[in-house]
């Protein structure tokens, strides 16, 4: 282990540059000038090859197509796609002409869109027809069975008063009725001039709310987190420049777009340094092999899971992945082995390991590419430039000393503005001091580095998705024979924790775990179904009434003999 003083030597090479007032659409500009011939997004699976010029084109094509849809600056503009070449195109063109762009999780079924859709207030969705058998089309025509008498002009839905536009993204002669094709916005730029659009940036602030990312808690349904210009475009930079990345370096994302990992860690980390992306539409070990060979590539993202498959994959011997040299591991906890097999056997002697969450823009620390092998194992880094970390006691707000655990908390640029029409929920987590409560557990070190040791949230991380139980239980109380639910997670050698629900029937009533399953899987994400389901007569409480959740999970352990896992988890 390094000293401290070594430690801020180190620190001294890469000095942290100022923060920068600008936005993101002007910045893909001043890339697009700088940069006007390099291969700005690839996306081999499609065909696609734009140069920054070429991309900074399209986005403004298709933010005039949008004024010309009637999406006004603030108003919510939702993208439900893959991976695909026009998620990036509208991540740009909505922040160049000032709409926000809301996420939608590729894995979402018609229960989850429609609260999403209603809650963030969206005035126009753009989606592909479908992953696999999740038939997107079907769930938009539940929702709003007008699209189909749909014959021009706006939509007006019963369920979804702010919704007017649905936009196709796919083959041309496949549109569904009542949608427009996304060529349509193209098209629809005719309409807008130029000068329009000028006008329309020129009215921007770098502290706009530009982005909407939906995350949970423990407690109610998901919230829209609200992120500015100023936020995402300086964690773009912090964090690439703890990459070391800069225009000659190429990025694979296959992180879903939809979430933090792929929209910045991925593609504002790329915007920044003037970094190619380069897409995948969805995780395949042989697939990414080849894509990160033929394409060239210098760095990668992924959970450990991702990094697992392809490692222990029977391919992979025949691939050359010399050129790669850094990119993030994160999601979950990094198993010592996996990292050292990644440094070994894939090059990746840069790789490195973030922290942080949605409302944090989501960095908040970071190792930097050069550290030891043993600080990027152990720790997750230290804070970004200009982000403050501390760890406090959770019950007095006390700042801790190094060693002692606590909770993370952190204060800075990187912090969100609110969750969106929920203040009460914002004032939660975001105390008079401005400082917001992560509900993560863990310790500073005498260098400065952080651990993250547990979490006070009931929060469950498998393979790298986030499940919030509480949004799993009030699904699962729709099902007429469940009295009480309630859902934790457990340890499991292959996904770091898997989903078991207690559930409590109701008197005469009988179902079997895999009935319960299958219903949570039928109606919601696949990730979210349990694994396990667990009869219970009556939920373990304390005296004021609280279900003590650390009880059940305790119980889980014991019942399904996932003593083994356990002990990895802790080791």
């Amino acid at each position: 282990m390094q000293t401290a003083e070594q430690d801020h030597a180190a620190g001294q090479k890469y000095p942290d540059r100022p923060l920068v007032e600008i936005t993101i659409g002007d910045m893909l500009d001043q890339m697009a000038a700088r940069f006007p011939d390099n291969e700005c997004v690839v996306a081999p699976e499609r065909g696609v090859r734009w140069t920054w010029r070429e991309f900074a084109r399209r986005t403004d094509l298709v933010a005039r197509g949008l004024m010309a849809m009637g999406v006004e600056k603030g108003r919510q503009v939702a993208i439900w796609a893959t991976n695909v070449p026009e998620w990036l195109v509208m991540q740009f063109a909505t922040a160049k002409m000032g709409a926000v762009l809301v996420t939608v999780n590729t894995n979402y079924k018609q229960f989850e869109l429609e609260y999403l859709l209603r809650q963030s207030d969206t005035h126009t969705l753009v989606m592909i027809g479908a992953v696999r058998d999740n038939i997107y089309i079907d769930h938009i025509n539940g929702i709003c069975p007008e699209l189909k008498n749909l014959k021009s002009g706006e939509l007006s839905s019963a369920k979804l008063p702010c919704l007017k536009n649905v936009v196709y993204i796919g083959n041309v002669d496949d549109t569904p009725a009542g949608f427009k094709h996304f060529d349509e916005c193209y098209e629809l730029a005719e309409a807008i001039p130029p000068e329009a659009l000028a006008w329309r940036k020129s009215e921007l602030d770098p502290h706009d709310t530009i982005s909407m990312i939906y995350t949970s808690g423990t407690t109610g349904f998901p919230k829209g987190v609200m992120l500015t210009h100023f936020n995402l475009v300086n964690n773009g930079y912090g964090m690439g420049d703890r990459m070391r990345f800069s225009e000659n370096d190429r990025l694979l994302i296959v992180v879903p777009l939809f979430h933090c990992f792929g929209c910045v860690l991925g593609v504002m980390s790329s915007l920044t340094h003037g970094t190619t992306m380069v897409l995948m539409e969805r995780f395949h070990p042989v697939r990414e092999m080849e894509i990160l060979v033929q394409e060239r590539c210098t760095a990668v993202h992924g959970v450990p899971t991702m990094f697992i498959a392809m490692l222990e994959h029977p391919e992979f011997p025949r691939f050359d992945f010399s050129r790669l040299r850094t990119g993030i591991m994160a999601g979950s906890p990094c198993p010592v082995k996996t990292m050292q097999d990644a440094i070994d056997k894939m090059h990746l002697t840069g790789i490195t390991i973030v922290f942080g969450q949605t409302e944090t823009s989501p960095g908040m620390t970071q190792t930097r590419a050069d550290d030891p092998m043993d600080l990027r194992v152990s720790t997750v880094g230290f804070p970004l430039p200009h982000a403050q970390v501390r760890i406090v006691d959770p019950e007095t707000n006390e700042e801790q000393p190094d060693g002692v655990p606590g909770e993370f908390v952190g204060k800075g640029y990187n912090l969100m503005k609110g969750y969106y029409k929920m203040p009460e929920a914002t004032r939660a987590v975001i105390d008079s001091t401005g400082w917001l409560h992560t509900g993560d557990i863990g310790v500073r070190m005498p260098n400065g580095y952080f651990k993250v040791t547990g979490r006070l949230k009931d929060m469950i991380i498998r393979g790298g998705e986030n499940i919030y139980p509480r949004e799993i239980e009030e699904f699962m109380y729709t099902h007429p024979a469940i009295r009480d639910v309630q859902v934790v997670g457990v340890p499991d050698e292959k996904y770091g924790e898997e989903v078991l629900a207690f559930v409590a029937l109701r008197e005469g009533m009988s179902a079997t775990p895999e009935e319960l399953i299958e219903f949570v899987r039928n109606g919601m994400s696949r990730y979210k179904s349990p694994r396990y389901v667990e009869f219970i007569d009556e939920m373990p409480m304390n005296a004021a009434g609280k279900i003590l959740k650390y009880k059940l999970r305790e119980w889980g352990v014991e019942r399904l003999h996932l003593e083994k896992a356990a002990s990895i988890e802790t080791a």
